[in-house]
């Protein structure tokens, strides 16, 4: 079997609407190529639509134009999405295409005239996506070849444009899907809304997702001599500083999913800047409580949270990086480990901060980082034992 192909067709003219209507800082053309090579979509075929602008969008994105040539390229058994390029995806959507169940040599077509045929024939659906100047006129040139399936597609994870009036809110309805499924209470209702109130602005700029990176460690880095001191107030500003280090990292990893800059380089930069940034607020809190009591012991219990935090890191960076959900079917260790992994706690620290007692948050780390340790170690193991 060939591998899966997405087509892209015109669409009916809609007001204010154009392959290269921006949404969230990408052209829409833009955003269906990558969206598609992002989730395994080894060829990606666009038609016509007019002007060098849109074929070098088109070429920069990782597409291919669809000419008469491209016609008999492709043999074979072959799965196709044919859309419209007035739709907006989630790379979840297309995903569930690829395995979408289908009987093989019949038409299934969504309610905005997104198409998927799995046939030997490929080229006869090519050759008609190649004639035709809007995907309902595609419909019907193919509905004369394939039967139609026997239900609609009724996949969700898409949006369809009709007016430039739409182009907001499918921004709105892009940046929703960010949420990570694994995030904490506070994380997703308060730090979460204004990461992608950042994003959104920075998502038509060149800002990158590692320069984004290297801002939040420089904000979290900054916070953490605050925390030399005993005064409640310089403790509160570098926990508040903190916080806004947390709200910040989230908007690489946004911006990153949202315009598909995603990559493992990233992912590390993000991953150790963020656990760096722990390992300087913990150490410096741990100074501040020796220099206040006059005694070395407390940097016994910041080397423990140091040490603690660096090897539950090391662990847990794989399923970190892919943001692995965990549901409710999952081991009870793992469940466990993903609420962990939240950053919650920041919260606790803003109270005891507030109060000139950073230290009890260390006490906390220590004891609490360790246990996080053990649980996540025992999972692998039990994982490993269970493959």
């Amino acid at each position: 079997m060939t591998g899966p192909l997405l087509v892209v067709v015109p669409f009916a003219p809609f007001d204010g609407i154009s392959p290269a209507t921006v949404v969230a800082g990408l052209p829409l053309i833009t955003r269906l190529v990558r969206a598609a090579r992002a989730t395994g979509y080894p060829d990606v075929l666009v038609s016509d639509m007019g002007g060098a602008d849109i074929r070098d969008l088109v070429v920069s994105a990782g597409g291919s134009m669809l000419t008469p040539s491209r016609c008999t390229a492709v043999s074979g058994r072959c799965r196709i999405v044919v859309t419209p390029a007035n739709i907006v995806p989630q790379p979840r959507w297309l995903r569930a295409l690829l395995s979408e169940p289908i009987e093989a040599e019949r038409l299934y077509v969504d309610g905005t005239s997104v198409v998927l045929v799995e046939t030997a024939r490929p080229d006869a659906v090519i050759a008609a996506a190649a004639a035709s100047e809007s995907a309902p006129a595609l419909i019907g040139a193919l509905s004369r070849v394939f039967a139609k399936g026997p239900e609609p597609l009724t996949l969700d994870g898409r949006v369809a444009l009709s007016s430039a009036g739409d182009v907001r809110t499918a921004e709105a309805w892009l940046l929703r899907s960010l949420i990570k499924q694994n995030e904490g209470f506070m994380s997703r209702h308060f730090e979460r809304r204004i990461s992608l109130a950042i994003t959104r602005r920075l998502a038509t700029t060149s800002v990158t997702p590692n320069a984004m990176t290297l801002v939040s460690v420089a904000v979290g880095l900054v916070a953490a001599p605050f925390f030399l001191s005993s005064s409640a107030l310089l403790q509160l500003t570098g926990a508040l500083l903190f916080l806004a280090h947390s709200i910040l990292d989230g908007c690489d990893g946004e911006l990153a999913r949202l315009k598909f800059l995603a990559s493992r380089r990233g992912a590390i930069l993000d991953f150790w800047g963020d656990n760096a940034v722990h390992v300087a607020v913990f150490w410096c809190i741990a100074i501040g409580w020796t220099l206040s009591a006059g005694t070395p012991w407390p940097l016994a219990v910041g080397a423990v949270a140091v040490a603690a935090t660096l090897a539950s890191a090391a662990l847990v960076f794989q399923r970190t990086a892919d943001d692995r959900a965990q549901d409710a079917n999952s081991p009870a260790a793992a469940r466990l480990a993903a609420a962990l992994t939240n950053r919650d706690f920041i919260y606790l620290l803003i109270l005891c901060s507030a109060f000139a007692k950073a230290s009890w948050f260390l006490v906390a780390v220590a004891v609490g980082t360790p246990a996080f340790f053990l649980v996540v170690l025992w999972n692998e193991r039990r994982r490993d034992r269970v493959r």
